[in-house]
């Protein structure tokens, strides 16, 4: 059975974004730790059958600054499963379309997500951000485990994780701590 998993990265204040260079200071665990608690987890990470991810970092991943060959999904493990992006309107122009494999969902997270889950196969679908996605997708009930890389860095402001969210129960599975992050996952109780 394939498990629906938000896996994202953020600050210990909360943020998955904030001003300036945050978000790189933020993902220093994925692209530049040679810690192999690091490495073990982007093996994980990398092994989905399929990812869901919201426009905003649909449009960083394909903008010229974004993705380039050697980086793709699990950062250097460079993983290529089918993505689908949640989205009210397409783009015109995709970078990456003769590298990666993207459909554009115009329906809302809950059909990206149905989407990947048939595209996945025996493997389990990540939703990887942003902050709002996977917060609406935990409100909604489509998680079945949180992951999340908490790097050691406040930013003090940005894009919250939980924000609107609602009351969820948690149950810890697993904790792991690099030099560069703490990896907690959890299962989503229902």
């Amino acid at each position: 059975m394939t498990t629906v998993i938000g896996d994202i990265t953020l600050s210990l204040d909360g943020f998955v974004s904030g001003a300036g260079d945050g978000v790189e200071r933020l993902h220093s665990w994925a692209l530049a730790s040679d810690d192999p608690v690091d490495g073990e987890v982007l093996v994980e990470v990398g092994a989905a059958g399929a990812v869901v991810m919201g426009r905003t970092t649909f449009d960083a991943v394909d903008s010229p600054e974004g993705w380039a060959p050697g980086l793709g999904y699990g950062a250097r493990q460079d993983t290529r499963p089918p993505f689908f992006v949640v989205t009210s309107r397409p783009p015109e122009r995709v970078r990456l379309a003769d590298t990666h494999d993207f459909t554009f969902v115009t329906d809302g997270p809950a059909a990206a997500v149905s989407a990947a889950v048939a595209a996945a196969g025996s493997g389990d679908v990540h939703v990887m951000g942003g902050g709002a996605l996977v917060g609406s997708c935990l409100a909604a009930g489509l998680l079945d485990r949180l992951s999340l890389h908490v790097a050691p860095e406040v930013l003090g402001a940005g894009t919250p994780l939980f924000e609107g969210v609602g009351g969820h129960r948690l149950e810890r599975r697993d904790v792991r701590a690099s030099a560069h992050a703490l990896h907690v996952v959890y299962d989503v109780v229902r």
